[in-house]
């Protein structure tokens, strides 16, 4: 039986439509089962609490935010699909993680400092979850996007 190559499955990321509840769902749910196993995993039980909240839930806010941003309501931004998707996604990423990590900072530092709540070490974690999630959902999501406006007859 000869060899043949199925060249409709060559690219199978950019056939499946770009749906953004199902990158939502999969950007909460993929760092809370990694992390939440390295906690567990570790004995670490503030990992453990935190892959289901601050590190998967900024995951998947920034997912459906990003998402949403790059549809722009079904009819994407002309140099969004033009820009390089080395670019589009760096300047992406810069623009997510520089929001994340102040707003983790203001979270950490500012709001003890300025309300009654005390500085716990559960909002020094987020200096930390909070950037370091959205680059991974900005990247994952942006990508993934890319690849099916790409493909998409414009």
């Amino acid at each position: 039986m000869p060899a043949t190559k199925d060249r409709t499955s060559r690219n199978r990321a950019s056939s499946r439509p770009f749906i953004l509840w199902r990158e939502v769902l999969t950007a909460y749910a993929a760092p809370a089962l990694m992390a939440g196993t390295a906690g567990v995993v570790t004995g670490q039980r503030d990992l453990a609490v935190a892959a289901c909240t601050s590190i998967a839930g900024t995951s998947a806010v920034v997912a459906f935010l990003v998402g949403t941003w790059l549809r722009h309501g079904g009819r994407p931004r002309r140099w969004t699909t033009t820009t390089p998707r080395v670019v589009l996604t760096a300047a992406l990423v810069i623009a997510t993680v520089g929001a994340a990590a102040l707003l983790g900072w203001l979270t950490s530092q500012w709001l003890p400092a300025h309300t009654p709540i005390p500085a716990t070490p559960w909002l020094e974690r987020l200096r930390i979850d909070l950037p370091v999630s959205a680059a991974l959902a900005t990247t994952i999501v942006t990508l993934r996007w890319r690849s099916t406006a790409a493909a998409s007859p414009a």
